[in-house]
């Protein structure tokens, strides 16, 4: 039990934080904005930022509506993909593994709209209200697994500077680490 909690700690409390943090903020929404109407916490922002309550039958940010039922399967593969891979990311690796937390967590919030449905249950909608200037609407679970492929990248090129980095540092050496001398110079 102790390795279990050791290897996932990491993912489970990115998780649960970012789930929370979704569907405490569509709960707002729910209860407070009539659907298919907006609110602007600041008049000043409205041409540029509102909030509103819309559905999404699609994918983030709205592509490919309709397919809110492949979206919800996906998202089971996926968060079952994440679980088993999660382990093999080495412990030093850590914006990787963050990357991994918040995909899986963007995938959880929206799943659990999903399945629930603000217009029946296994609806396929999500409750999407984040609006900014002209761009899809989209919600926390939305940003954080888009932020999350934003890391993942960039966890990955990171990782592999480091090993090409590494490998030019080693160039040279013999595999006891002594330095190769040109012995024509």
């Amino acid at each position: 039990m102790k390795k279990i909690i050791k290897n996932y700690w990491l993912l489970f409390t990115v998780t649960a934080i970012i789930i929370a943090a979704d569907q405490f903020t569509k709960a707002i929404i729910r209860n407070n904005i009539p659907f298919g109407t907006s609110w602007m916490p600041l008049d000043w922002l409205a041409p540029y930022f509102r909030f509103v309550h819309w559905r999404n039958t699609g994918a983030a940010f709205g592509f490919f509506q309709g397919g809110g039922l492949i979206f919800g399967i996906l998202a089971f593969f996926v968060t079952g993909f994440i679980i088993y891979y999660y382990p093999q990311i080495p412990k030093d690796q850590k914006l990787m593994r963050v990357a991994m937390a918040m995909q899986m967590g963007g995938a959880l919030g929206n799943l659990i709209d999903r399945l629930r449905g603000d217009t029946g249950f296994l609806s396929g909608a999500v409750l999407d209200f984040i609006s900014v200037g002209d761009f899809a609407v989209f919600n926390i679970a939305d940003s954080s697994i888009t932020i999350g492929v934003g890391l993942l990248i960039l966890s990955m090129w990171v990782a592999d500077r480091k090993e090409k980095t590494k490998n030019e540092t080693t160039e040279g050496e013999n595999s006891d680490g002594t330095k190769i001398v040109d012995s024509e110079t």
